[in-house]
């Protein structure tokens, strides 16, 4: 009979806010949990672990991803990008200065995750209609309800790019 080793940790290299990183991580370690206690990024946030509120956004290739169920073993080789990899304090991304700008913070628990959705949305469609934001979003939950604000400064983003 065979036996297949079980690693207890894994060698992963990501490109991390445009820095190479080199991490040993569990197999079962949670992207989320990684950036949040091995890397100390705090911009994504721990609620639902189920994949359905977008509190835990960050742009994997780009793309969103829920990083609550993300397996940080499967971004080995990839780009990550967190909000904190968006603008520094003295230069913010225009999606930043747009959400000030439209006062589109309120308790400011969804903000992460909704930027790095609007980024994906905005490289994917620099004019994207209402209809289209409000879809894009339709994962990034808002427990303020300020969707109206969060939607006009995306769509002002759009049409000042």
């Amino acid at each position: 009979m065979n036996v297949i080793p079980i690693r207890s940790s894994c060698s992963i290299r990501v490109t991390l806010n445009g820095r190479p990183v080199e991490l040993d991580v569990r197999p079962e370690a949670l992207l989320l949990d990684v950036l949040r206690d091995r890397l100390q990024l705090k911009g994504a946030k721990r609620s639902c672990d189920m994949q359905v509120c977008g509190a835990c956004t960050v742009l994997l290739d780009g793309a969103p991803v829920s990083a609550c169920t993300f397996l940080a073993v499967e971004a080995d080789g990839r780009e990550i990008v967190t909000v904190e990899g968006l603008g520094t304090e003295e230069r913010l991304d225009p999606l930043q200065e747009a959400f000030i700008d439209h006062a589109a913070v309120q308790c400011g628990f969804c903000t992460a995750g909704m930027l790095l959705t609007a980024k994906a949305l905005l490289a994917e469609d620099p004019a994207p209609t209402r209809e289209r934001v409000v879809h894009y979003l339709r994962g990034n939950l808002c427990r303020c309800t300020g969707y109206r604000k969060i939607v006009e400064a995306i769509l002002a983003c759009a049409h000042e790019r």
